[in-house]
């Protein structure tokens, strides 16, 4: 599978290393042409130096015969403008990331006339990442399918309840329809069965129903309080997407900004929203404006040092959830050192989504329909979400009949409005949205 990837900076860099890994055949378009020679000395990629708007380059490039091209240049008239190039030319598939607001209101009118397979929008990606966040306070991460419907949650297990449980008993005692479909346990990452043992530290991955999954936090009494109150540092566009998103759940939302028209333009933006004018890095300003009875911490500027700070400070007074946001990956394992578990970050985000459009796609092409791909626990676990087309060998046949390899687990099946964590006596029909975990790529 060839792939183009028109701009090399850290979302081009980060997509073409692991996709070169995966053994793609990777094309780096980019102007810099000092960090295309460091691209070629440390990945497998063949480089393209020029414009990624320009037909000659692309021509040079090989986009004609690409299977996909993707533009993540910092300007978004830059990546619509190439992919529209590329499509003209031949290339199979185009992905653009657009971060205009303006622009991404009339995407669907744009998509349709410039051919895009897939748009990108980073800052409204994490916006929704921080809302389920939000929406699930015990949650370190949450991954969604079937178009939202069923989710996967991974949550870390303090000491409490569950604490000395094996699987088995938790489904007995909870009543509640969820499958911990995947375990970290130290270094240790497995697909668990009923006689698993849950330990203090482990990091769980529960797939169920939105309605379900809320109804099994509030059983297990590890339910934070729902959150009523949410501050955010920083007034860019991920703050505003969120606190839109936020505002619509009926949350009461305060942002702290410190440049006086950003803050005068998410007033008009905001009506419903809190706008401080002033600078979040100054605790006394915090404090003033009720950090302390604040139920939701996010931490939004451009600089990972002052969010970090910030978080660390929301910590210590006592803030029930706090999330922040980074853009070097190198500091989420310090984050996670500090004892903060909700980390974003834009870059990650776009990389994720596109990586997971891609990887999808080979695997349509290999097999089955695949609609939605996750990589968990950096990449030692896969979530696939499969449409069922037609009748075939394993349709209708209960699951305790079929010869499942070792290693995988059929988290959920989504039946039309119903989604079903099956059990031995169930069966996949066709039109069915099956997800499957596995540790086999």
């Amino acid at each position: 599978m060839k792939i183009v990837i028109i701009g090399d900076g850290k979302v081009g860099y980060k997509l073409a290393k692991q996709l070169s890994s995966e053994k793609y055949d990777i094309i780096l378009i980019d102007n810099n042409e000092e960090k295309l020679r460091k691209s070629i000395e440390r990945m497998d990629v063949f480089c393209v130096a020029g414009e990624g708007g320009s037909v000659e380059v692309q021509q040079r490039a090989d986009v004609p015969h690409a299977d996909l091209v993707i533009a993540c240049t910092s300007t978004d008239e830059c990546n619509m403008l190439s992919c529209l190039i590329a499509r003209r030319l031949g290339a199979r598939h185009t992905i653009a990331r657009v971060r205009n607001p303006i622009y991404y209101k009339q995407i669907d009118f744009l998509k349709k006339d410039l051919h895009l397979s897939m748009v990108v929008n980073p800052e409204l990606i994490v916006a929704g990442d921080i809302t389920r966040l939000l929406l699930f306070p015990d949650a370190s991460k949450v991954e969604t399918f079937v178009k939202g419907r069923v989710e996967l949650v991974e949550f870390p297990i303090h000491c409490g309840k569950l604490e000395g449980l094996s699987l088995s008993e938790l489904y007995a005692r909870f009543q509640v329809q969820v499958l911990v479909c995947a375990v970290e346990s130290g270094e240790t990452v497995l697909i668990p069965d009923g006689d698993y043992i849950l330990k203090a530290g482990d990091k769980l991955h529960i797939a169920a129903s939105h309605q379900n999954m809320e109804q099994f936090f509030k059983k297990i009494a590890l339910r934070k309080e729902k959150i009523k109150n949410a501050m955010i540092c920083g007034g860019g566009r991920v703050a505003y997407y969120l606190a839109s998103q936020l505002c619509n759940l009926g949350m009461n939302v305060k942002i702290i900004e410190r440049n006086r028209e950003r803050c005068e333009e998410l007033c008009e933006l905001l009506p419903q929203a809190t706008i401080i004018n002033g600078d979040a890095t100054e605790h006394d300003l915090l404090i003033e404006e009720g950090i302390e009875k604040t139920d939701a911490f996010i931490a939004l500027t451009g600089m990972d040092e002052e969010n970090i700070i910030m978080s660390l400070f929301a910590s210590k007074q006592s803030v029930s959830k706090v999330i922040v946001k980074i853009n070097e990956d190198r500091r989420a394992m310090m984050i996670d050192e500090l004892g903060l578990d909700s980390i974003v970050s834009a870059k990650t985000a776009t990389a994720d989504a596109i990586l997971g459009y891609v990887r999808a796609r080979r695997n349509s092409q290999c097999s089955a329909n695949v609609e939605t791909m996750y990589q968990l626990l950096d990449g030692r676990v896969e979530a696939l979400e499969f449409i069922i087309k037609s009748e075939n060998a394993y349709t209708g046949v209960p699951l305790k009949d079929l010869n499942l390899k070792a290693n995988n687990i059929i988290a959920c099946i989504a039946r039309g409005r119903k989604i079903i964590i099956p059990n031995g006596d169930d069966s996949i029909q066709v039109g069915d949205s099956v997800v499957i975990i596995t540790m086999t790529k």
